[in-house]
C-alpha cells in the first residue's frame, strides 16, 4: 500500500502548514481567549477561503474531498497549529449529516458552511447518555401537523455560537433503541431553544441546550422519521478520525518543543539532553507516535469499509491515541519541569487538548470495551 499523499493532498497540506505558521500562534490564541471570544472569526473565514472547509466534503455536496485523507491531512494541520476554530463539530458531524440526509432545500446550508458564513452544531450527547450513541431521552411528539421537541443536551460543541443545530430525538422506541431516533434542523434562536456556553479544559467552547416545548415543522426533519441512527454512526466515526488526526499533530507539536526545551536547558554545563536516560524516554515518544500515525492511516483507509470493520477500526484506533497521547503529554511535561505546565507556554494547551481529545466521542476504556463486542460480533 502507498501511505505517500496524492500531490493535491501534499499541495493542501504545505498551503494550511504555511498558512498557520504565519496568522496562528500561542500568544495569539491566548489573547483570544482572554478576549472571551469562543474562537477567531477571520481565522475561520481564512480557512474557508483556502478550501479547507470544502475539503470536508464530497463534490457532489460541494466541496472537493470529503475521504477519510483529506480529514487526516486537514486535521493533522490543525492540531499541530493547536487550533480552536470549530472545524469538526460545524463541518465534520453536523454538516456530515446534514450532507447525508439533507434534501435539496436543507443542503443549501452546506455551501453557506464551506464559505464559512455558517456555523452548524450537533446537539446529540445527553446528561446520562455518556458515549453510548442509541441513548436518547429528548422527545419529537406529533402534534397535528407540528412536532414538538422536548429535552436536554450536553457538551454540544461551538452550541452557543452555531446559527442552526442539528438535534437528534427519539421519535419512537425506548431510550436505547437505535431505531425511532431522528434528526431536526433547529434554528439557533427559535422560541424554547435556551442555551448555556461553557468552557472546556481545552479552552474550545461547549454548551448545554434545553428544548422546551420547541414547535417544528415537518420538513425540518433530516430524512426518514426514526432511521438516523446509521448516519449518526457514520458522522462520528469520521469525526473521530478527524480528532485522532488532530491528536497526532498535537503530539509532533509537543514532541518538537520538548525536543528544543533539551536541547536548550543545561544541567551541570551541558544540555540535558546529552544525559541517556532523557534520551531513552524521548525515543520511546517517537515510537510511540510513529505508532499512533500508523492507526490514523489505517483508520482513514478503512472509513469506507462496511460498518463493523469501519467501528472496529474506530475503536481500536481512539483507544490507541487515549493511551499514546496521555504518554506524550507525561513525558513532555516531566521532562520540561514546571515550566510545561504554565499557560504562557504553549506546551500546557497541547496537554489539555490532548486530553480532550481522549475524551471526545468516547474515552480509552469506552473503545476498549467496545472493540471487545464488536469482535466477538
Amino acid at each position: 500500500m502507498d501511505f505517500n499523499l496524492t500531490e493535491e493532498r501534499a499541495m493542501l497540506r504545505d498551503m494550511l502548514q504555511r498558512f498557520l505558521g504565519e496568522r496562528y500562534d500561542h500568544d495569539a490564541r491566548r489573547k483570544l481567549i482572554a478576549s472571551g471570544a469562543a474562537y477567531d472569526t477571520d481565522i475561520l473565514t481564512e480557512l474557508a477561503k483556502l478550501g479547507i472547509l470544502g475539503a470536508m466534503f464530497s463534490e457532489d455536496d460541494g466541496g472537493f474531498g470529503g475521504t477519510g485523507f483529506d480529514l487526516l491531512v486537514v486535521f493533522e494541520e490543525l492540531g499541530r497549529a493547536g487550533t480552536i476554530e470549530p472545524v469538526v463539530g460545524s463541518a465534520v458531524l453536523a454538516g456530515g449529516l446534514l450532507a447525508e440526509l439533507g434534501n435539496a432545500s436543507q443542503k443549501t446550508l452546506i455551501d453557506e458552511v464551506i464559505g464559512g458564513a455558517t456555523v452548524l452544531a450537533l446537539a446529540h450527547g445527553e446528561p446520562q447518555s455518556r458515549y453510548d450513541l442509541s441513548h436518547v431521552h429528548t422527545t419529537a411528539q406529533a402534534d397535528g401537523s407540528q412536532i414538538v421537541l422536548n429535552g436536554t443536551k450536553t457538551h454540544v460543541i461551538n452550541g452557543a455560537q452555531a446559527e442552526t443545530l442539528v438535534v437528534s430525538a427519539r421519535e419512537n422506541g425506548t431510550k436505547d433503541d437505535e431505531l425511532g431516533i431522528s434528526l431536526f434542523l433547529v434554528p439557533f434562536a427559535f422560541e424554547g431553544v435556551t442555551c448555556i456556553d461553557h468552557r472546556n479544559v481545552d479552552d474550545t467552547s461547549g454548551a448545554r441546550i434545553v428544548f422546551d416545548n420547541v414547535r417544528l415543522a415537518e420538513s425540518d426533519r433530516l430524512g426518514k422519521a426514526g432511521n438516523a441512527f446509521a448516519a449518526l454512526e457514520t458522522a462520528t466515526a469520521r469525526a473521530t478520525l478527524a480528532v485522532c488526526a488532530e491528536a497526532v499533530g498535537a503530539m509532533e507539536a509537543a514532541k518538537a518543543l520538548t525536543v528544543q526545551y533539551l536541547k536548550e536547558r543545561k544541567q551541570f554545563g551541558v544540555p540535558i539532553g546529552k544525559f541517556q536516560a532523557l534520551q531513552h524516554r524521548m525515543v520511546d515518544v517517537l515510537i510511540e507516535i510513529e505508532q499512533a500515525r500508523s492507526a490514523v492511516v489505517n483508520l482513514a483507509g478503512n472509513l469506507e469499509a462496511e460498518r463493523n470493520i469501519r467501528e472496529r477500526h474506530v475503536s481500536a484506533t481512539k483507544n490507541l491515541i487515549g493511551r499514546v497521547g496521555a504518554l506524550v503529554a507525561e513525558e513532555s511535561i516531566q521532562m520540561h519541569g514546571g515550566i510545561g505546565m504554565t499557560d504562557e507556554y504553549a506546551l500546557s494547551h497541547l496537554v489539555r487538548r490532548l486530553t480532550m481529545i481522549d475524551h471526545l466521542f468516547g474515552d480509552v476504556d469506552h473503545h476498549l470495551e467496545r472493540f471487545i463486542t464488536l469482535s466477538a460480533a
